[in-house]
């Protein structure tokens, strides 16, 4: 489809062929299962099973315009080309994303089959699956796409330079790559990926989602700000009921690696809570594939040990700067890259501490120390601490935990606004040491509050439609026009 002229001409004619795409492909299935009919391959070779694409052409007279925003324009000529995956879904997002494209650019817009196929796994729906599992993976494989991983990855995300004469990338994310983690988010959360939201929270600790639940069944319902509370397992609550705390206790959630709790909203602003438990590697793992939802904002908040004298336990830290330690991403983002605060976030987080706590002042600057934060990849490395002293010392950092770099740094990698504000559990140089007796005091006085500012600071952020969210610190000088 050629020089299509608006943005909602281009994903209506993404939704059409991925519609033929999948139907051929849902239907090649069953005739297989039924009577082992394989699919012709004259049928594959016209592209039946393919993913759409978009192909923008951008061929200026002169430099392109200097445009300062963070998403939506064109560094150089060239023609940019992305394959897309359920463009329905995405729709609202496809379109906010080519409207300044088509609006400020002269650009010919063209939707077509990719090269692309889709893999069987990703449209046969599991509830009508019968015979499949009867059938090995090989054998489908010799008739149907099955996912590839030599063509699945990140090399757009992590900056890799294009050869002159190349078409460039559109999204930061192609078709495979955004199905893949589609299925993997459903896998680790045990939540639809439609209830996901717009605003995510982080947590490394179960109490934080009783908080959470007790305090979301608060808002929904007649007279609420959100339309329900869905939880793994399938379960939604949009009328809260005598039982509807005990039905959330009794879902299935520890069936589920990083369980997600979804408070939301029919537009897609509210918040998403995801369990994510402790270690880089399940950070690294959770925001890898949520990333593919191109998320307005993720924000930590979780448990770290402080390293100052002049903390106390309950106090908070805003992460300003991070000491990674965690070793997950070296090898795609190197530790001596930089990973700078974004202004926007730092600002809603101090606001909503001082909102939440009711302090202002010298009394919060008490209870709320900006600074560094050391992300470890060993839980136990108060046992070697002679090793590590040196360094944490020379870095000036305040607090250290498993996750938050990890989280800051993916973001950052990835392109979605972070921030990080942690709760002092202990303070182990300090003598104060996590023992069951001060921790469960610790818990029932600070975790209610603490989930209670990151909830804060979403509504902040999602209640400023004018938020510059999508830094241009996230940028890269040959970044792909979607954000």
């Amino acid at each position: 489809m050629t020089n299509l002229t608006s943005p909602e001409s281009v994903v209506d004619a993404l939704e059409a062929i991925y519609a033929e795409s999948t139907q051929a492909l849902s239907g090649a299935l069953a005739l297989y299962l039924r009577n082992g009919t394989p699919p012709s391959p004259e049928l594959r070779a016209n592209g039946a099973f393919c993913y759409p694409e978009v192909r923008i052409t951008y061929a200026p007279e002169g430099p392109p315009p200097p445009f300062s925003r963070a998403f939506g324009k064109m560094s150089q000529a060239g023609v940019y080309v992305s394959s897309f995956s359920r463009p329905a879904f995405f729709r609202e997002y496809l379109i906010e994303q080519l409207l300044p494209l088509m609006r400020d650019y002269d650009v010919t817009v063209e939707v077509a089959r990719s090269s692309s196929e889709i893999p069987y796994a990703y449209v046969w729906d599991q509830a009508k699956a019968e015979g499949l599992d009867e059938v090995s993976p090989a054998e489908l494989a010799k008739w149907f796409p099955a996912p590839d991983l030599s063509h699945i990855g990140d090399e757009v995300a992590d900056g890799e330079i294009h050869d002159p004469g190349e078409t460039y990338p559109l999204a930061v994310f192609d078709a495979p790559r955004v199905d893949f983690s589609l299925k993997r988010l459903h896998h680790y959360c045990g939540t639809q990926v439609e209830e996901f939201q717009k605003y995510v929270l982080f947590t490394n600790y179960h109490r934080y989602v009783d908080a959470f639940c007790d305090w979301a069944l608060t808002q929904v319902g007649p007279g609420g700000d959100y339309g329900s509370l869905c939880v793994p397992g399938g379960l939604c609550i949009d009328e809260v009921e005598e039982g509807s705390r005990a039905a959330i206790d009794a879902a299935p959630w520890r069936r589920y690696q990083m369980p997600a709790y979804h408070l939301t909203r029919p537009d897609g602003s509210g918040i998403t809570l995801v369990n994510i438990g402790v270690g880089p590697s399940n950070a690294k793992t959770i925001t890898d594939h949520l990333a593919v939802l191109r998320p307005e904002c993720w924000i930590m908040v979780g448990h770290c040990g402080g390293l100052r004298h002049s903390q106390a336990i309950g106090d908070y830290v805003l992460a300003h700067a991070y000491l990674r330690e965690d070793h997950v991403l070296d090898s795609v983002l190197p530790p001596e890259i930089p990973v700078p605060p974004l202004a926007e976030v730092q600002m809603a987080l101090q606001e909503a501490a001082a909102e939440i706590t009711g302090e202002t002042g010298a009394a919060l600057k008490k209870r709320l120390r900006t600074g560094t934060v050391v992300t470890t990849d060993d839980r136990n490395w108060e046992l070697r601490f002679t090793e590590s002293a040196r360094r944490f010392n020379k870095s000036r950092a305040i607090a250290i935990d498993m996750e938050s770099a990890t989280i800051a740094a993916n973001g950052y990698r990835l392109r979605v606004p972070y921030g990080v504000l942690l709760c002092v559990s202990d303070k182990p140089l300090h003598g104060e040491i996590k023992l069951p007796g001060a921790a469960n005091r610790f818990y029932e006085r600070a975790i209610g509050e603490h989930i209670r500012i990151g909830i804060k600071t979403l509504e902040r952020l999602a209640a400023d439609k004018q938020a510059k969210l999508h830094s241009r610190k996230l940028r890269a000088f040959d970044e792909p026009p979607f954000r």
